[in-house]
């Protein structure tokens, strides 16, 4: 959520926000909304020195009439009182409404622009096969990896049954992307696979309206994650952070839900889309001057990971009306996908977000300043460290061999215990 108290002195920016992220958001709306908010809360202020002076006046000596008198006025007055505070929470409520529709701010270099006009930061080279290389899906009917047909029946399309090498590459992918993040500080957590509406709300997630793409638990205040983001940055709700400890660099394993509800074509077929899938996820707690530091540094650790897996990538500035509500910049790293498409294509595998204050403002994180001063909103950042169903697919795709076989990254096989797969 936006610092309510810069909406005025910001409008413009925030309406610029909201036409290149293509949010429909009335700004003018919330500023009044504020006033009402503000003139009702002038109200309740008076009402209670009113009140305050009244009771003082009770302290003198009357006649019983008179204090029968007073009583009565002071009935009336904290009646009045009463009526103000609770039209205060309603009109507040409808403002915090408005504000939750209100989306980050943008930094200055993201292109503006929808999904297709991002800015390549980093080129990536495809790589080039002598032979006809065969995608994810041949590859993995070939050497029994994974089965669609049985998750079909039992959970329904879009869900999967990892087999044989497929199932001992989930582990490996995850274990091997703990021990690169923890070696650059971060904590390792098995996360939550549910969390509570208001946590996903207060992340910037829609858990309930018509186009979520949150799986809801009925008869039940909680919901499926669609990442450790959320259950990661709802450890710190409505905690204050002393400065020296800062950063918090946390690693998240969960799996991941996701409806994925309008997705089709070619470029979804197989593991590339599904509903479940297992992650491995980097988040961070910062000071506000050092998130563009951190930001850079989640980036540089999704490379190193992808280096060590020896998969072409590209680096792209995620555009404007590709952002998400709570990301203030986000890269993405694409990797080459050969069966993707016609003749292959990049398709994301790692995003990393700074969502500067927007997160930690809802969920009320804060950080103490060394010197005492009062509490200070954090900054929050996300990053993908690993996303198992599409690593899978690219390794298998990429490190095909002509002969069927498909070779094992150097860095993954002591993980996974062997050279290549379908020996």
């Amino acid at each position: 959520m936006l610092d309510p108290r810069i909406i005025r002195e910001r409008r413009d920016e925030i309406v610029q926000s909201c036409r290149i992220r293509h949010v429909k958001a009335d700004v003018d709306a919330v500023l009044a909304e504020q006033e009402k908010t503000n003139a009702l809360l002038t109200e309740l202020n008076e009402a209670n020195r009113t009140r305050n002076e009244h009771q003082k006046s009770g302290q003198r000596k009357m006649e019983d009439h008179e204090r029968e008198a007073h009583k009565e006025e002071g009935r009336a007055l904290k009646e009045k009182v009463a009526g103000i505070e609770e039209r205060l929470r309603e009109k507040q409520a409808e403002l915090d409404t408005l504000l939750m529709q209100l989306p980050n701010f943008v930094h200055p270099s993201v292109p503006e622009g929808g999904e297709d006009e991002f800015r390549v930061i980093e080129e990536g080279t495809p790589k080039q096969f002598d032979f006809e290389p065969l995608d994810h899906l041949a590859l993995c009917e070939k050497h029994d990896l994974v089965d669609f047909e049985s998750a079909a029946k039992v959970s329904g399309q879009k869900f999967y049954y990892l087999k044989n090498e497929a199932a001992l590459l989930d582990l490996a992918l995850q274990r091997m992307a703990l021990d690169m993040v923890m070696a650059e500080g971060f904590t390792p957590l098995a996360t939550p696979d549910l969390a509570r509406p208001a946590i996903l709300s207060g992340l910037g997630f829609n858990p309930r309206g018509e186009e979520s793409q949150i799986y809801s638990i009925e008869n039940h205040d909680l919901c499926l994650v669609g990442t450790a983001e959320i259950t990661l940055g709802g450890m710190l709700a409505d905690t204050i952070v002393a400065e020296e400890d800062l950063p918090v660099r946390l690693v998240g394993i969960s799996h991941c839900f996701r409806t994925e509800a309008g997705a089709h074509g070619r470029e979804s077929r197989g593991l590339y889309r599904v509903h479940q899938f297992s992650k491995t996820e980097m988040f961070v707690f910062t000071r506000p001057e050092d998130s563009e530091a951190e930001h850079q540094r989640l980036l540089a650790i999704e490379q190193k990971i992808f280096d060590a897996l020896e998969i072409p990538y590209r680096v792209i500035d995620v555009a404007s009306g590709d952002l998400g509500a709570p990301a203030y910049r986000k890269f993405d790293l694409e990797a080459w996908m050969p069966g993707r498409g016609e003749g292959g294509d990049w398709g994301e595998v790692t995003s990393a977000s700074n969502c500067t204050d927007f997160q930690a403002r809802r969920l009320k994180t804060r950080y103490r300043p060394g010197d005492g001063g009062k509490p200070e909103v954090l900054h929050t950042l996300n990053g993908t460290a690993i996303s198992n169903a599409r690593a899978i697919l690219t390794i298998l795709e990429i490190h095909q061999q002509a002969d069927g076989r498909i070779r094992v990254p150097e860095a993954l096989i002591p993980y996974l215990g062997r050279e290549f797969i379908g020996q």
